[in-house]
């Protein structure tokens, strides 16, 4: 297996390097173990985890559920799109860790309903090629949109808001919604210090902030309390603090690969003082191909994730 991926891992470079200005070339790869990655990841099965969510909206705590669906596939490099038949164009394929999280709450009478979409290269040593967002509630809907072009990003803002309206704009900065897919790809990946990130699409959503790059500093450090069954000694906590943006997240995961994500804090510091600390705490988890399971047979399985909504 070691020889196949490090050959196809040479099969990804050499046709970067022939590819068209609008796709970046890469300088190195990524580092990575490829043994435990592909036992993992490549097993045709996507890793389906169930959170209890604490999401603070309109100033009040509301009860939820959260899902990360994590799974490797084909994205086309020129399109950004997944592949429908990726050995018809080899060249054009590029491996990527996907992540979908997903985030249900009720506000008074009406829900929301968040999802997010990171597209991060599994073996290319550059940040997500591609982040979307969107946010469904009784009043409408949004969409935004990220593509990484020549360094940077291509973005879309697409809102039914006036003061937003729609929107198209470049920005020069890292998403911080990669850090997701690279924390489970390897943390030793993930940049330290301080850096120019884009903030989590969905808390932008919140927020209605403008779509812009923000100065953050990012550290790793360990667990200070143990969450889901799991000892604070085996975990560790990634944390993203913002300088002017009202935000803070702090994300908890397992020393020892494949990293998986235990729970997860986001922090808005109020005008007063105070905070709100919207929080995930797994519940369950299982590693399944979710797309072949959608006959009423299968709906036992959301008993098995303790998914209620």
């Amino acid at each position: 297996m070691k020889h196949i991926l490090i050959i196809a891992l040479f099969a990804i470079c050499t046709s970067c390097s022939s590819s068209s200005n609008s796709v970046e070339s890469l300088a190195t790869p990524r580092s990575l173990n490829f043994d435990a990655f592909s036992d993992y990841w490549y097993q045709g099965k996507a890793e389906l985890t169930a959170y209890t969510l604490e999401q603070y909206r309109y100033g009040e705590k509301r009860e939820g559920e959260a899902v990360l669906i994590f799974v490797t596939e084909d994205l086309s490099r020129e399109k950004q799109v997944k592949l429908d038949d990726p050995q018809a164009n080899e060249q054009d394929a590029q491996k990527v860790l996907k992540l979908n999280l997903t985030k249900k709450f009720t506000t008074g009478i009406y829900p929301y309903s968040m999802m997010l979409s990171v597209f991060t290269p599994v073996y290319d040593s550059i940040p997500a090629v591609k982040v979307t967002a969107s946010s469904q509630e009784w009043c409408g809907h949004t969409f935004t949109q990220l593509n990484r072009r020549d360094g940077k990003y291509n973005a879309q803002l697409l809102s039914y808001f006036e003061k937003e309206s729609d929107q198209e704009l470049v920005i020069d900065a890292t998403p911080e919604d990669n850090l997701w897919t690279l924390l489970r790809i390897d943390p030793k990946q993930v940049p330290l210090g301080n850096i120019n990130l884009i903030p989590a699409l969905l808390d932008q959503r919140m927020t209605h902030s403008t779509l812009q790059a923000e100065e953050a500093t990012i550290s790793i450090e360990p667990a200070t309390e143990s969450i889901a069954g799991i000892s604070a000694s085996d975990l560790r906590t990634l944390k993203v603090v913002y300088k002017n943006y009202p935000r803070a997240l702090h994300v908890v995961y397992t020393i020892d690969f494949p990293y998986e994500i235990v729970g997860w804090e986001e922090i808005r510091p109020l005008k007063d003082g105070d905070q709100e600390v919207s929080r995930a705490t797994r519940k369950a988890t299982m590693l399944t191909d979710y797309w072949t399971k959608n006959k009423k047979e299968h709906e036992p399985l959301r008993q098995e994730l303790k998914l209620d909504q």
